[in-house]
This record gives structure tokens, sequence and C-alpha cells, in this order.
């Protein structure tokens, strides 16, 4: 639908050019500083689409404002809002309902924390800070926006929810100095691990934070012995009254649970049992009891609900894509859903770049349309690994050498049992 111009012949709502080149220029903090955080949690979704107009009304515009107008269009197509995709709702239900037991308990020590897994541009990311930000604008409103732990005469930053990006080259320390940063806290260099532990203890419980989103955490590999100690510092942290939210790539094949495995019939992860387990019996709670693992799986287009779903998604990208010869159908009709299904694999991250990419094509092209012509000029990588249309992929058992063969010197990554070297999970 189109809207009319305003008596001047301008557009109705569109910014001057040099708001245009604000928003365009301007830069958001990083999203692992409190800051960074507050911008996106405040700014997310926020902007308002260009105006819809036809080809005519365009051409009676000065052409200056041509200009202009055509900058913002880029704008908005740049910029498609996150959608409440069945894969994003999981991801929300779950948190929600981790957040809401979490922050209710009184007597239980430990605070069980949840695992969002998935390949890359499946949304993880978006996913989960969506969820995060949800949860503490309604916290901030429960309480006044007040620290309800805050001590008498200060004022700490009030910070329900803390986005920490996983170091490259985990350590107790670097983690620690990771999460301290987000508060842009003071350390000093000399600083002993148990110094750090309690400083991050400290600033956890001042700032009033209630959930510790932790991303990219399948950088962590089990077979090195400061990752193992990473992993026993997070669980740590979930007996200070924090949920801890781990996201990562292909989790299960990190080690972090120990191989897990896909059932189909539950539709839900297993862990096999640890062998120390037949001799001490207790190993096996320490990390997959403690969270729950859950695996963001891409558009699917088998079942009847499966079509709606996607098509849904295409309409709502649809209406917000600008173009001056688009129409009703431009996604959805035809034999549009299929082509983007083939063209993505139904990740959603690739077909926003693709749809994304189509626009601009479009726009310079003066096609104003997309079609199967435009895209076909868009070159995409299919990033995510192809997966069988039932289940995610799920890494192979590490090998086992043969137990009359022994090896002159211990190979790299490698522990030994009775039998052997063995590959550690991760390697």
């Amino acid at each position: 639908m189109t809207q009319a111009l305003s008596h001047d012949g301008s557009v109705e709502g569109l910014p001057s050019r040099a708001r245009i080149a604000e928003l365009i220029l301007s830069s958001r903090p990083s999203l692992d500083t409190y800051a960074g955080w507050q911008h996106y949690r405040t700014h997310c979704d926020l902007l308002v689409p260009a105006s819809v107009i036809s080809p005519k009304q365009w051409s009676m515009l000065p052409a200056s404002r041509q200009y202009d107008y055509d900058l913002y269009r880029e704008l908005t197509n740049a910029n498609l809002p996150l959608q409440d995709t069945p894969m994003h709702d999981k991801v929300g239900r779950l948190i929600r309902r981790r957040l809401s037991g979490n922050t209710r308990k009184k007597n239980d020590p430990t605070r069980a924390g949840v695992m969002i897994s998935g390949w890359g541009n499946y949304g993880k990311t978006a996913s989960v800070c969506s969820a995060g930000a949800v949860f503490e604008a309604q916290w901030l409103e429960l309480h006044s926006s007040l620290n309800p732990a805050a001590v008498p005469g200060t004022r700490d930053l009030h910070a329900p929810v803390v986005y920490v990006s996983t170091p490259v080259t985990a350590t107790p320390k670097s983690l620690c100095a990771s999460i301290l940063g987000f508060f842009r806290a003071q350390t000093r260099k000399s600083a002993t691990l148990p110094e750090l532990v309690r400083q991050v203890s400290d600033s956890l419980h001042d700032h009033g934070v209630k959930a510790l989103i932790l991303d990219d955490i399948s950088r962590l590999r089990m077979h090195r012995a400061d990752d193992q100690d990473v992993l026993d510092l997070m669980r740590a942290f979930m007996s200070l009254d924090v949920t801890l939210i781990l996201t990562g790539v292909n989790i299960p094949g990190t080690g972090l649970l120990r191989e897990a495995r896909w059932n189909k019939k539950t539709q839900q992860w297993e862990m096999p049992p640890l062998e120390s387990t037949r001799i001490h019996g207790l190993e096996i709670t320490q990390t997959e009891h403690r969270f729950e693992l859950i695996e963001i799986d891409r558009f699917r287009y088998t079942t009847a609900k499966q079509i709606r779903a996607f098509v849904d998604h295409l309409e709502g990208i649809e209406q917000h894509l600008r173009l001056l010869n688009a129409k009703a159908g431009m996604l959805t009709g035809g034999t549009m859903p299929e082509y983007l299904m083939r063209r993505t694999g139904g990740v959603v991250g690739l077909l926003g770049r693709l749809l994304e990419d189509g626009a601009q094509e479009a726009m310079e092209s003066g096609k104003e349309l997309i079609d199967e012509s435009v895209l076909d000029e868009i070159v995409l990588r299919r990033d995510a690994p192809e997966q069988a249309p039932d289940e995610p992929v799920i890494p192979a058992a590490p090998p086992t050498a043969d137990k009359k063969t022994r090896p002159a010197k211990r190979p790299r990554n490698t522990v030994f049992d009775d039998s052997g070297p063995v590959a550690r999970a991760g390697a």
C-alpha cells in the first residue's frame, strides 16, 4: 500500500539527509560491554522503515530527495527485523522458563543453565540476545529499574544481563577478565586467579546480574587443560545465583557434553555414561545435568506446517523490503519459496543475506523487484554443512588405536588408557 506525498511533494516521515547520514555512520558500542548491551537493548528494531511510495510518486520528488529516499531505502533493506520463527520462539521459551524459575528459587544453591547449539548463520546469538533483552526489560520494570540487592549508599550499575564472548584462547583468568571487562572494572596484572574469581563474584552480585550469556562457547576444546579449567569455573559461577546461557556451534561435537547423541524418538540429546562412572558413579552429573541443551534448526520444507512457517517468514521480509516495483507475493508466490529454500537450505542467516543483496541488486539495476533472475546474480556460499532431513549432524566417535601398537612418542592432543592412545573429544 503506497502512501501519499505531502502538500509540498515530499515523502511523509522521510528524515533529513543529515539524519540519514547519522543513522548510517553511527557505530554501536561492542556488545560485550555494559554500554554496548544497553545500546542494543534500547535500540534493537527501532529503525522506522522507509515509507512505501509508487514509481510515479518517486518521479515527482525533487532529485535531491530522490537520492535521500533511495539512501533510506537501502538502510531499511539492509536491516531486516528479527521475526518470530519457530527456532527463535523455541529459544525464547526455554530461556524465559529457565530465568523465571531460577530467579524465584530460594533454597537451591545451584542454578540450572542453558546451552544453545546450532550451525553458523542459524540465528543463535540473535535469538539469545533478544530473549535476554526482553527479560532485562521485564526485570527492570518489576524492580522500578533499581537493584533489589544494592548496598545502601552505593550507585552500582544495575545489569540484570551480561553478554561476554568466550576468549579465543580461553583460560580461567582470561574469562574472568572478559566478564570484568563488561563493566570496565579495573584489574591488576599481578592478580591471582582466586582474587579474580572473587572480584567476578562481587561484581555479579553488586550489579544484580541474573543472566550471564557466554557466546562462542564452542571455542573450548576439552583436550586442553586450560579449557577444562574454564568449564569448571563456569560451573562454579552457577552457584552465584546467576543463570548461565551458553551458545556455540555444534556444542556436542566440542566434547563439552562428552559427544552427545541425538535420539530421533525422544527428540533430545542423550549423553553416554563416562567410563569412570563404573567406579565412582558421580561424574555424570557434572555438566549434562546442570544444562539443558537445545539445537537450533533451519527451516524445513516437508510438512504443511513447515512450509507455512517458511512462507510466513518470507512474507514478513517481503513487507519490510522497499522496492518501487515490489508487489504482493514477490517472495511468496509461484516457485519463489522453493527457489529460496534450494538456494539457502532454509538457513535463516543465509536467507537474509541473499534477500538483502538481492534488494541492493534490484535497486542498482533499476528493476526494483526481486525475482529469480535477480537472485541468480548473487553468489551465495553455503557455509552450513549438509544435514539429514530429520536429525542434526553428529560427529563420529573418536578413533581408537590398535591394542598391539604403541607409539614411540606420545603425540599431541592424545591421552593414554590401557589399550593405547585415544583422541580426546574435540581434538
